[in-house]
């Protein structure tokens, strides 16, 4: 219920949109839990939705790999920069990374490739957001593009 009143203006209008008034509303909070978690659930869902479709890209960083993600409509594009085996580089900040390609890019695998996706393009954001992943940046992106030509 806290999260519910970021978004009340919104939640007020999805009940107007779906035919419940504010007197509905009280009552089925009253009389019928099940149905008003139940249509909060569905709102929930609209919200991440609409999330979800502004995602453009995400990026997951850990001691020896960065990836990083370009969620296009149809299919996802992966910028995958690894460190080879013994190496003592970290790949866990975007200084780090630069410092990586500038003074031992010997010591980097890196691919560029891109696939269609599985389920739902919001679906594999869903799944890659459980993965830890977070949210990046188009200029990221571009200058990683512009190192890997």
């Amino acid at each position: 219920m806290e999260e519910l009143e970021v978004f009340e203006q919104d939640f007020k209008q999805f009940l107007i949109v779906n035919g419940v008034h504010s007197e509905e509303w009280e009552e089925m909070n009253r009389s019928n839990k099940q149905k008003a978690v139940q249509l909060v659930e569905v709102f929930s869902d609209s919200v991440l939705q609409k999330v979800y479709e502004k995602i453009r890209f995400l990026e997951h960083r850990s001691k020896n790999s960065c990836l990083v993600f370009k969620l296009n409509n149809e299919n996802v594009e992966l910028i995958s920069i690894h460190t080879k085996k013994d190496s003592t580089l970290s790949l866990e900040t975007p200084e780090s990374i630069h410092q990586a390609f500038q003074k031992n890019v010997e010591e980097l695998s890196v691919f560029k490739t891109e696939k269609p996706y599985e389920k739902t393009r919001e679906l594999e954001v869903h799944k890659l957001l459980q993965q830890n992943c977070f949210q990046s940046s188009e200029l990221f992106w571009e200058s990683l593009i512009s190192i890997i030509k």
